[in-house]
């Protein structure tokens, strides 16, 4: 634990203390192991010491046990025989100050951001478009932002999909081709997503990271927890929420350099997910924010079960390492340790490799930077207690912290503004009055033209039947005439003369 006569965090002990430098902090640092050998206690140690240095925290509760971390934690036979192992004086069970973050709203404070801040590299990834499909939604994003037309919710992008997809011809040679197949590719994307609980996570009021800033009375810094059960069954949506919120902590702070301790610290679990799959242009950019995001006071921890998770740039850049027990059942494993303790420098009284597999719960190979920022030599060590609750708390305790929360107001309200949706609706609806208006009138002048011929037509009929009338009239006196002249030839042919 944090030692104020010390002015270091007492990590763990071995043959010799082992103290972590909150100015070498923000170098960053790894939590690994197989499941059940004690990283969740490794990160609430860290996470606490954290917190008593002022240091505001964010965690991802994956299992639920970081939870406790409101109630003081219970002694009980395995934390005592530490605390007499290690020599801990004036060790106190306590609480520390929560506040809960849930993206379904649930078990904490509703976590929601907006399409256009999440930006179409994240939304790419999510959706999981191939490099086409990103194309276009980069194209559509284009579109929105010289539009000035915001993009909150699914709904929104929806719309704008519709949209561009329905005005691809006007846009082809300002923007580039947007086919009908990449449109109709990522409209089923958003279905998935949406089934996926996406819906929810879209939205406003948006997250404001600025928010993890806080402390309590005493001092100590805010435990930020992100309650992710239920998040991360789905988890390509868990580690691009965690990176997003990554990615804004780093847009959002100022260059600060060196500093005596950081000004956050981010717990990133499970954090194989967020290379899993991940394009080449994608874990460049990773690697590139937890390279910069140090100098700007942000300390990045990595929790996953083997260092060979993370990608060799990503690792090197990680100053800290906390290394529990592996297990070497198959060849695969077998190299993996060998990778494992080849990340160290060698302790000349043990094997690494050997002790790696050997390792009881709750002990670790440790090596952290000295205040040079030089990587110690590996310890074996135990690891010291939490002093908050180990186990979860029941769903009414989170209840009475968000209800008790200042941000409760803030968050807990959901907001739906006029954004794309709302004007693109109100575009498609004055284009089709206009249509109907410009048909109305069409009709009108066709018409006007019909009834226009039937005169004409009306007025050369009844011209026509006058001049039949006439040449009637005419025919019929010559036909008369004829006929009387017919019938008198023929009078004198019967009853006359002879011929």
């Amino acid at each position: 634990m944090y030692l104020k006569e010390e002015g270091k965090i007492w990590l763990a002990t071995g043959d010799e203390k082992v103290y972590l430098e909150p100015s070498m902090a923000n170098r960053h640092g790894l939590i690994a192991g197989a499941t059940g050998t004690g990283k969740t206690v490794t990160l609430k140690v860290i996470a606490e010491s954290f917190s008593e240095l002022g240091i505001p925290v964010f965690l991802a509760d994956i299992k639920g046990d970081i939870s406790g971390m409101c109630e003081p934690g219970v002694e009980n036979k395995h934390i005592k025989r530490s605390i007499d192992t290690m020599g801990i004086e004036n060790f106190n069970y306590t609480s520390y100050p929560v506040r809960f973050f849930d993206v379904y709203g649930k078990l904490g404070h509703p976590v929601r951001t907006t399409i256009s801040d999440m930006g179409p590299e994240l939304l790419a990834r999510l959706l999981g478009l191939n490099d086409t499909q990103s194309g276009v939604l980069r194209i559509i994003f284009r579109i929105a932002d010289d539009k000035q037309l915001l993009l909150i919710d699914l709904k929104d992008l929806r719309s704008m999909l519709q949209h561009v997809g329905d005005n691809a011809a006007d846009y082809k040679l300002t923007y580039g081709n947007v086919s009908a197949q990449s449109i109709g590719a990522i409209q089923r994307a958003l279905l998935t997503l949406e089934d996926e609980g996406g819906d929810l996570f879209f939205g406003e009021p948006n997250l404001d990271i600025r928010d993890w800033f806080e402390w309590a009375e005493d001092g100590r810094g805010m435990m930020n927890i992100l309650e992710c059960q239920e998040l991360f069954q789905h988890p390509l949506l868990y580690s691009t929420f965690l990176l997003w919120m990554l990615s804004e902590l780093y847009e959002m702070l100022p260059e600060a350099g060196d500093l005596d301790k950081p000004k956050i610290a981010f717990f990133f679990d499970e954090a194989h997910l967020l290379f899993n799959n991940a394009p080449k242009a994608l874990l460049e950019k990773v690697e590139q924010v937890v390279r910069l995001i140090r100098s700007k006071g942000v300390s990045v921890w990595f929790i996953t079960q083997n260092p060979s998770d993370i990608p060799e740039s990503v690792l090197g850049q990680l100053g800290s390492r906390v290394q529990h027990a592996l297990r070497a059942y198959t060849p695969n494993e077998q190299k993996a340790i060998r990778y494992a303790a080849r990340s160290f420098r060698t302790n000349p009284n043990f094997d690494t490799e050997r002790v790696l597999q050997e390792l009881a719960v709750g002990e670790a190979l440790v090596s952290v930077l000295d205040i040079k920022g030089v990587p110690t030599i590996v310890e074996r060590a135990n690891i010291l207690p939490p002093k908050s609750s180990m186990a979860s708390v029941e769903p009414d305790v989170i209840s009475k912290v968000v209800a008790a929360s200042p941000l409760y107001v803030k968050y807990n309200s959901a907001l739906d503004r006029e954004s794309a949706y709302e004007l693109l609706n109100e575009q498609r609806e004055k284009e089709a009055k206009e249509k109907a208006e410009a048909e109305a009138a069409a009709q009108k002048e066709k018409e006007k033209k019909e009834k226009e011929k039937e005169k004409e037509k009306a007025a050369k009929k009844k011209a026509t039947k006058k001049r039949q009338s006439a040449l009637g009239k005419a025919a019929s006196s010559a036909a008369n005439s004829f006929g009387r002249e017919i019938g008198k030839s023929i009078f004198r042919g019967l009853f006359g003369t002879r011929r």
